[in-house]
């Protein structure tokens, strides 16, 4: 069972690493969430069918999943700031690429430039979490860094919104290269080197090292129990914007409100999950946190022309869901490898939730139809069902991690072995 202790305090420079990771993870998930709610401007500006959307989608997953598997077996070999710092700038360059696409092709090659290298740097953020802060402190700093989901949602994209419908969507991916620029400095300035895990690596090849990391069966329950998270969100983001105008009949002037509001539940909801996840069992949140969110999916998928207030509801009532399953479910999975193991582990586990997701939005983009722009989306129903069944399947695979990692943690407590930072 998890400990009730209190967390230990943060020092000043665990708080500056907290906001320059939270910061990163701010532009790297609004470059990835600008899409979706884009989904509606970018469907009509270049005549779009709902699958050549997913695959749009998919393309920067697609190219993330694949860069976190060649990424894996070196990711243990590096200073963890300077892979950081190389696959961020890798992700500024590919977002710069977005802006200059002048039509769906060009877009899907920069897509794909930028998942290359976006892909991997949540990974990295974990990897550094882990290494920083211990397991009672995982829950709060989570929680901090993951909201830069939120506030994607409440500063950037009703901006980014803006900026698409008044000069063009391009300037979004200008807007978000620009603020990557100057974390970039932040980066390189403020963050110290990481290199502990440097002195418990073993010889071999990087393949060897990626090898041993994905035949572990101890990390298998982790990866497939991500790459099952990963799911739902990927069904039913990137045509949210598309349903919420032509099914709900919010109209696009009232769309980054939807968003802002969404967000602002986010950034409040996000740091007490992160405190609760650390004072309670974090399975049993993530269980109850499901259930919540299956309850709304259901509902929320077979709605048709509903009032806006009535939307914010059950907006933020699908956020509040998401993000409680969110925090602790990526505690519990950070806690799984060994510190010499983690960059590798996060890598694959990053790269399969990324692929799985890319798969998703194809496959949502093969359900969803639409007769021609404008018109009712058809089968966003179906979709809710499928995230219910998967979200079903996530709270076995997800307790079978908690075991896992309660097996580690009594193991090292019978064991004397080298604290872990």
């Amino acid at each position: 069972m998890q400990t009730n202790q209190k967390p230990a305090a943060l020092s000043g420079y665990q708080k500056v690493v907290i906001f320059i990771l939270a910061m990163t993870q701010f532009t790297v998930v609004l470059d990835f969430m600008v899409m979706a709610p884009m989904g509606d401007i970018l469907m009509k500006s270049l005549s779009l069918r709902p699958e050549q959307f997913g695959l749009a989608v998919s393309a920067y997953a697609f190219s993330a999943g694949a860069s976190g598997l060649l990424t894996a077996g070196f990711a243990d070999r590096f200073d963890r700031k300077k892979l950081l710092l190389f696959f961020y700038t890798g992700f500024i360059a590919g977002t710069v690429f977005c802006g200059l696409a002048v039509n769906y092709h060009l877009l899907i090659a920069a897509r794909i430039i930028t998942g290359l290298f976006g892909g991997v740097i949540g990974s990295i953020t974990l990897a550094i979490v882990a290494d920083i802060f211990s397991l009672e402190q995982r829950g709060r700093v989570m929680g901090f860094v993951q909201m830069g989901f939120g506030a994607s949602q409440v500063l950037g994209i009703p901006i980014g919104l803006y900026l698409a419908t008044a000069w063009g969507w391009q300037t979004t991916f200008i807007m978000i290269a620009g603020l990557g620029a100057l974390i970039a400095v932040l980066i390189l300035t403020r963050m110290r080197p990481l290199t502990e895990h440097l002195l418990l690596q073993r010889s071999g090849s990087a393949f060897s090292h990626l090898l041993q990391t994905v035949l572990s069966k101890r990390h298998r329950v982790g990866f497939t129990a991500t790459a099952l998270l990963s799911v739902g969100g990927f069904m039913m983001m990137p045509f949210s914007s598309a349903f919420a105008i032509n099914n709900l009949h919010i109209t696009e002037h009232q769309l980054p409100m939807l968003f802002m509001v969404s967000g602002v539940a986010a950034l409040v909801v996000m740091p007490l999950i992160g405190k609760l996840s650390d004072q309670v069992d974090k399975f049993l949140l993530f269980s109850a946190a499901s259930v919540w969110l299956m309850i709304v999916v259901l509902v929320y998928t077979n709605l048709s022309v509903t009032p806006l207030w009535l939307v914010m509801v059950f907006n933020v009532l699908m956020m509040v869901g998401i993000m409680s399953r969110m925090v602790p479910g990526t505690a519990l999975t950070s806690a799984v490898p060994e510190m010499k193991d983690r960059g590798a582990f996060m890598s694959v586990n990053a790269s399969l939730q990324q692929v799985a997701g890319g798969i998703s939005a194809v496959f949502a983009g093969l359900i969803i139809r639409q007769e021609h722009p404008g018109s009712p989306l058809q089968h966003y129903d179906w979709v809710g069902y499928i995230v219910v069944a998967f979200s079903l399947l996530s709270i076995y695979l997800i307790y079978r991690v908690s075991r896992v990692v309660r097996q580690k943690s009594e193991l090292a407590a019978a064991v004397p072995v080298m604290p872990e930072a």
